[in-house]
Order: structure tokens, then sequence, then C-alpha cells
């Protein structure tokens, strides 16, 4: 179950370029842990291999996987790519979360 996760076309594209340099189809691996300084924080890794566990996100060819436990917490979540002066990196959009620290990968419920 998807929990209505969604993986944006800017997300897509850069996996797709990521999986052309890798030589292989490669995966974002999406996973919401304790911790941070809001308290929830996500983990965000690059993968070639899915478990049963794991919920799949598709657009455009390219995939993120969410597991069971992480999925709840993100429902409704839009996985993004951004490109800012500062750098580019994914960016979670979760409708669920309260707060969020200035860095963007912490989050409270």
């Amino acid at each position: 179950m998807s929990h209505n996760i969604t993986l944006t076309a800017s997300a897509a594209k850069h996996l797709n370029q990521l999986s052309a340099e890798a030589g292989h189809a490669v995966m974002l691996r999406v996973t919401v842990e304790g911790g941070g300084c809001s308290g929830f924080q996500y983990v965000l890794d690059l993968t070639d291999t899915a478990t049963p566990e794991d919920s799949q996100i598709t657009h455009e060819g390219a995939t993120a996987l969410v597991d069971d436990v992480s999925a709840p917490l993100m429902a409704g979540s839009m996985i993004d790519y951004v490109e800012e002066l500062v750098g580019s990196q994914f960016k979670i959009l979760n409708p669920l979360a309260v707060a969020s620290c200035g860095c963007g990968t912490s989050f409270a419920l």
C-alpha cells in the first residue's frame, strides 16, 4: 500500500539520471526514524533491492521505496527533487508534519 505517497517528475528524472550513471536501476529508499531535533527524521538511501515490506512508488520509470512502518507517517507525502543555490537534494513534502527543523530532514507529527 502506498498511502498516497507520490514521486514528482523532478525526482523521477534525477533517479533515472542516477540509474543511467550507475549502469543499472537504482531506487530511492525513504525511511522514517526517531531522532532529529523535531522527533522524527528521514533517512534517504539509494538501493537496487526492494524487500517484501516496501511499498513501491513509481513515476516515469523511477522507483522510490517506503517500508511498511514509515509509510503511515508519510501518508499523502510528495517525494521531490529540488535544485537551489545552496545545493540539490531530495525533499519530502509531508502534510502530516506539524513542525520541522530548518534543515528539513527532521519533523514532528
